[in-house]
């Protein structure tokens, strides 16, 4: 099987031969047909982060494909279903966190394309447990990026407690951006996005957001004032600026809920205006099984859009770049084995988009 491989932190990924992996007790062995580009991978592949993944190791947690082989043990998946993997890959059942509902905070976790190889590669294994089930009425290529980029905004917005008619800023339009827009309106958000990039711009409005603040031209906190402030910020930009101006944009009673990772990330929050203002700062991390359940759910009822452009496996690094250029719309998705859309309009709005 093709298989793209991190084999130095400062080198680029190599395609390699590998076999087939046979899956051990409580696995499935998944033929992929589809996987995300996610900023995650690319942290990964640098080591940008303090724990680092084991290297060599095969990147990639926005996997979907159909499940050819059961290792023993395995009763709740069968041959031929379609299954995502997500960065939660496992996690331990038995801690407070998982027996509560919080799985996504297991300390014994262990996340895809990280700690386990993942989804750039024809074959994976996953545990099958944590391999969570892809209707029929959602194509692979729309799972994979929903199987992080939505689930980690769904949880994002499910985390701020949004009542319906408060204002939701989006600040970072992009793979997850382009998706936390369609969640804030779904609970019924007025909402503004802000990006630095007239193109991501409009597909945020044609995606259903009230207002859209281009911060290269416009400070970004007057122009949230102007419209009536931010009682929810959710940051998924990485640029040290934007994490002050979603603090600066909130209202009283206003929560900042974090969800990018920069690699050398600190927040400084001035103490007196967050007791003051009752201020909540909260991070959010992807979203468990049950989250990615209701995202496909909700997308298998018409109520969201993906917006991804296909790209081919051999060329991964090529793609790496493009997302660093900050100029591609929404998602990157691999495919394989003719797994990109039918339906070409999809792509070609997206390209069109990003040509602005």
């Amino acid at each position: 099987m093709r298989a793209a491989v991190a084999i130095a932190f400062d080198k680029p990924l190599i395609i390699e031969d590998r076999p087939v992996p046979r899956p051990g007790p409580g696995q499935v062995l998944v033929r992929l047909e589809a996987c995300g580009l996610c900023h995650t991978d690319i942290h990964a592949i640098r080591g940008d982060w303090p724990v680092k993944p084991d290297l060599p190791f095969v990147p990639g947690h926005e996997g979907v494909g159909i499940i050819e082989q059961l290792g023993d043990g395995v009763r709740a998946r069968t041959v031929g279903q379609r299954v995502a993997m997500p960065w939660l890959g496992y996690a331990c059942g038995e801690c407070r966190y998982c027996i509560d509902g919080r799985e996504n905070l297991c300390e014994q976790q262990r996340n895809t394309g990280y700690a386990v190889d993942g989804g750039y590669a024809e074959y994976a294994l996953a545990d099958a447990r944590f391999a969570v089930p892809v209707p029929d009425d959602v194509s692979p290529f729309d799972a994979a990026p929903l199987t992080c980029a939505g689930v980690t905004t769904y949880a994002a917005i499910k985390a701020a407690k949004v009542v319906p008619g408060e204002r939701v800023a989006v600040f970072g339009v992009g793979g997850l951006g382009h998706l936390a827009v369609q969640y804030a309106r779904l609970v019924g958000a007025q909402v503004t996005a802000i990006d630095v990039t007239d193109a991501k711009l409009e597909l945020a409005l044609e995606l259903g957001a009230d207002h859209v603040v281009n911060a290269l031209d416009v400070d970004p906190v007057q122009a949230l004032t102007h419209v009536g402030g931010a009682d929810v910020a959710v940051v998924l930009a990485v640029a040290p600026t934007v994490f002050a101006q979603a603090f600066a944009s909130l209202n009283r009673g206003g929560r900042l809920i974090l969800v990018s990772l920069p690699a050398d990330g600190a927040l400084t929050v001035p103490v007196f205006d967050t007791v003051l203002k009752g201020i909540s700062i909260i991070g959010s991390i992807v979203g468990t099984r049950q989250d990615l359940v209701e995202v496909f759910a909700l997308h298998a009822a018409g109520r969201t859009r993906v917006v991804a452009m296909p790209r081919s496996l051999e060329n991964v690094n090529e793609a790496v770049d493009d997302v660093l250029s900050g100029e591609i719309p929404a998602r990157l998705v691999f495919t394989y084995d003719g797994s990109a859309p039918t339906n070409p309009s999809l792509v070609d709005s997206a390209r069109d988009t990003a040509r602005g």
